[in-house]
């Protein structure tokens, strides 16, 4: 069984409705091999792929939205973002050197959290299923409401 990753949003988060993407690559470091990425999916056929492929596999998936930019100045702002956010873990980790091992501390929690009592994945939709989903997907970044 490999591990799936995604973000915990809030019922009501904007996020939700953005189209979203799997990554899959491998789940550790001895394995090499480039990433593969899918999608665009909605948020549900996304966490329901990506729960069938890692059942069976020794994969890590990646379910994260695409932020569709329609700038340069967007993209740029997106970056500046992401790196202002390595900068800020990167502290983090600094300051939890301070106070006790932090990897010993993620261990931990990914211990706890593959110990937790796991429910069936999600049947992976089918290929209509997918279809209509690119559909409204298309819709969304067009503004067509036909």
């Amino acid at each position: 069984m490999g591990a799936l990753v995604t973000l915990d949003l809030p019922e009501d988060s904007p996020m939700l409705g953005l189209p979203w993407i799997i990554t899959f690559g491998p789940l550790g470091d001895a394995d090499e091999w480039e990433p593969v990425v899918c999608g665009p999916y909605e948020r549900p056929h996304a966490l329901a792929l990506a729960e069938a492929v890692v059942a069976e596999e020794q994969l890590m998936a990646v379910v994260e939205p695409l932020l569709p930019a329609v700038s340069a100045e967007e993209i740029r702002g997106e970056i500046a973002a992401a790196q202002i956010a390595a900068e800020d873990e990167v502290a983090r980790v600094d300051d939890a050197d301070l106070y006790g091992d932090y990897e010993d501390t993620i261990d931990e929690e990914l211990e706890a959290a593959a110990a937790e009592d796991h429910l069936e994945p999600l049947p992976p939709p089918s290929e209509a299923e997918l279809r209509a989903g690119f559909g409204r997907i298309a819709e969304r970044l067009t503004g067509r409401t036909d």
